[in-house]
């Protein structure tokens, strides 16, 4: 596993760190690898019972590592980051997230997938598809207008400008807002409570919460992933990037 993700196993819970700082925890395909292996270790392991996604208390991730995404878009159904999404869509046991700081892209659509999350009073959570030239991933197009109501969500993924931890808090995106200090060990702690109770029950309920989606956000998952792939290629994403890499504010006017 890459350093860039940190695997901790105790107590009956995994713990995958994002541990990429001096990037601000932004994903590279090989994070991606790394964090898909780890959830299907995790489903298979008997002991593991519960996994936790966390961040640094300044930061949760800063979506896509741009540079390595144009290296390594993602090209197909086996792509490190497909398999990741599948895994974390799919993920049978309970999944928390404790999020401070930024939660960009997918760092914020990937808090979808999961049943508890956390957030510090400094999370800034941000979808912005649109500002590059992209499409929504991660089933974020159906699960945000379901989760949010279709104006909030609207507002999130067309003008994808930030939203704060008490707005993701009053959507239902977060389950409480704590001291940036105190929200890995609040998760760890929840996380404890959940893998002393049978396992059985907790997957059971999970399964019942989540009959007759799963099919729906996977299909939602490859149309989307279909409609990014065919964009990724298209003059305003590549400008989109361009200005990134260049450091400058991107032109549509032309594309």
């Amino acid at each position: 596993m890459t350093t860039d993700i940190l695997k901790h196993v105790e107590g009956g819970v995994m713990t995958l760190s994002f541990n990429r700082p001096g990037r601000k925890n932004s994903i590279t395909s090989d994070m991606y690898a790394a964090l898909a292996d780890a959830l299907a270790e995790a489903k298979a392991d008997n002991a593991v019972r519960v996994v936790v996604l966390q961040g640094h208390e300044t930061v949760f991730s800063a979506g896509n590592d741009i540079g390595d995404f144009l290296n390594k878009p993602p090209s197909d159904a086996d792509s490190p980051v497909t398999l990741f999404l599948r895994g974390i869509a799919t993920f049978p046991k309970p999944l928390l997230a404790a999020v401070c700081g930024p939660a960009v892209g997918v760092g914020t659509t990937m808090l979808l997938h999961c049943d508890l999350v956390y957030a510090g009073d400094n999370a800034a959570f941000s979808v912005p598809f649109v500002n590059l030239g992209l499409c929504p991933e991660a089933a974020s197009s159906l699960l945000l207008p379901r989760m949010f109501g279709y104006h909030r969500a609207a507002e999130a993924l067309l003008l994808g400008e930030p939203f704060m931890a008490e707005a993701a808090l009053e959507v239902g995106l977060v389950n409480r807002v704590l001291p940036p200090t105190e929200v890995n060990g609040y998760a760890q702690a929840q996380a404890k409570k959940l893998a002393a109770k049978p396992i059985s029950a907790l997957v059971e309920t999970k399964r019942l919460m989540k009959q007759g989606q799963q099919d729906t956000v996977l299909a939602q998952m490859a149309e989307e992933g279909k409609a990014f792939g065919r964009m990724l290629r298209e003059p305003a994403a590549r400008e989109a990037f361009t200005a990134f890499m260049e450091k400058r504010k991107p032109d549509f006017s032309k594309v």
